[in-house]
């Protein structure tokens, strides 16, 4: 429905706070591990959580690991099963609780790539549940910024 009251700029303009666009090319491939790369989008400010793209190649396996808040999880690319045993392939959302305990593995020929939101932290668990590392917004903005003082490439601001 087209309302001719409000214009995009007006409304645009109404929310106070500037856009934030970032183009593909802008920030780089993070490697994460044997198989897995992620790309940053936004580190929430607070250590509230973060926004990536994840690219695994097929194999890797996201081992054991407990979300301390909600994740969001949308398959843009390649196939993956749950522990559970079920199969998300393109186009599939999964949405997991605070509280979730879980691991998958990338399936299939091709590259899975995975838009994540996750709030919190996510803690990877070893043996009789101990945690093992904890990745945070800020852990994983760290790791950003490193990876582009190594590559000598200049970071973008992705805090909010």
């Amino acid at each position: 429905m087209n309302d001719a009251r409000f214009s995009i700029p007006q409304l645009a303009r109404s929310a106070n706070r500037p856009a934030h666009w970032t183009p593909d090319d802008a920030v780089p491939w993070i490697p994460g591990g044997p198989g897995k790369t992620a790309k940053p989008l936004r580190f929430l400010s607070d250590d509230r959580g973060f926004i990536e793209l994840m690219r695994l190649e097929p194999g890797t396996q996201i081992p054991p690991h407990r979300h301390t808040g909600e994740v969001h999880a949308y398959n843009l690319e390649g196939t993956r099963q749950l522990s559970s045993g079920e199969i998300v392939g393109p186009g599939d959302y999964v949405f997991e609780p605070a509280g979730n305990v879980d691991s998958w593995t990338a399936v299939g020929d091709e590259p899975l790539v995975v838009l994540v939101i996750v709030m919190g932290t996510v803690e990877y668990l070893g043996r009789g549940g101990v945690v093992t590392q904890r990745i945070t917004a800020t852990s994983q903005r760290e790791a950003y910024l490193h990876y582009c003082r190594e590559q000598a490439i200049e970071a973008l601001d992705l805090l909010d």
